[in-house]
């Protein structure tokens, strides 16, 4: 039973850490300038403002370990994973290096919409200790409310990013029905939740090029479903897109970068007569008090960036980044 946690515990914890921990990440296409009538909705300025102050008070938080104050300055999944790193980081003591933002800048990626809510993309420089660059998605959802963090992805190593027009023209807010593409987003999003899911058999998965989050979800799955084989155990797992929960801006090019939420459920049943037990530090944070039983279910906010390009140019759906963290773990 030990040694089947060991192997269940360092595949989750592998997992984890493979997502944006090395800082030789592509470089980003140079920001295009062209002529345009409506203008961006924020300076660069008032971008760097607005990105500083959440981010200092976000920072504060991480350090009080205070939860209370975070729905101030986030929303969205991003509010969701943050609520449970910090969760943790009460239990362990630990806050798990990933939550981690830098402050530096690479690009900000600012929108013309004239409604809302109103987004901008900004990508950051690498972090302290060389993990990769953060996209960041900030939304204002009305005139009258302060933008707020929505989403955080962790970009991949060596991931090419589309081009985007400079801060000063801004670039055009796109939808989750978007056309034009050789899927919508919204579509995108669902068949990127199935490749998840079903792995090479889903019947998207020629449509998306390989990525860090696929490769290494799916050496989780094996290993974990080794190391359940050996007392006659079994796991699922069950990728969900949450409605509604998406944000795309168009690229240079004409595709889109769209960021989008889709929630996961990874059901670990033990053996006849064992106990299916918390799988890394996080899950025990988060699990408690709570009395195991045979079945154990871990409920995952997962961000994901995919660049989903124009329906005329021959290429697939690029995952770029993603975010992943447990929020919710019980005993069935």
């Amino acid at each position: 039973m030990k040694k089947r946690f060991n192997v269940i515990a360092a595949a989750v914890l592998a997992l984890g850490m493979v997502v944006g921990m090395c800082g030789c990440e592509g470089q980003l296409p140079q920001p295009k300038a062209t002529q345009r009538q409506d203008a961006p909705n924020l300076t660069a300025k008032q971008e760097k403002t607005i990105r500083t102050n959440i981010l200092k008070t976000l920072d504060q938080c991480n350090n009080d370990r205070n939860i209370d104050a975070l729905g101030s300055i986030l929303e969205g999944p991003e509010l969701e994973i943050r609520t449970s790193e910090l969760h943790v980081a009460q239990v362990t003591g630990n806050l798990d290096r990933k939550t981690a933002i830098p402050t530096d800048l690479a690009q900000a990626v600012i929108s013309t919409d004239s409604g809302w809510p109103r987004s901008v993309f900004s990508i950051t420089s690498t972090t302290d200790d060389q993990q990769s660059k953060r996209l960041l998605v900030f939304r204002q959802d009305s005139a009258r409310q302060n933008y707020k963090l929505w989403g955080v992805a962790r970009l991949f190593s060596g991931v090419k990013m589309p081009s985007f027009e400079i801060s000063k023209t801004g670039s055009a807010q796109g939808t989750e029905k978007d056309t034009g593409l050789v899927m919508t987003p919204k579509d995108a999003v669902a068949a990127y939740a199935d490749v998840l899911q079903n792995g090479a058999s889903s019947q998207y998965a020629q449509k998306f090029a390989d990525d860090d989050l696929r490769t290494k979800l799916a050496d989780l799955t094996g290993q974990v479903q080794k190391a359940m084989e050996l007392n006659e155990g079994s796991q699922q797992q069950a990728f969900t897109p949450v409605d509604g929960a998406i944000s795309v801006m168009r690229s240079a090019d004409g595709g889109d970068l769209v960021v989008a939420q889709i929630n996961s459920e990874w059901t670990r049943s033990a053996g006849s007569g064992r106990e299916s037990q918390p799988a890394s530090d996080a899950e025990k944070a988060l699990f408690g008090d709570g009395r195991a039983t045979s079945t154990m279910k871990t409920t995952y906010v997962n961000v994901i960036a995919l660049y989903v390009p124009p329906a005329n140019s021959g290429e697939k759906i690029t995952a770029v980044g993603s975010e992943r963290q447990p929020v919710k773990v019980e005993a069935l």
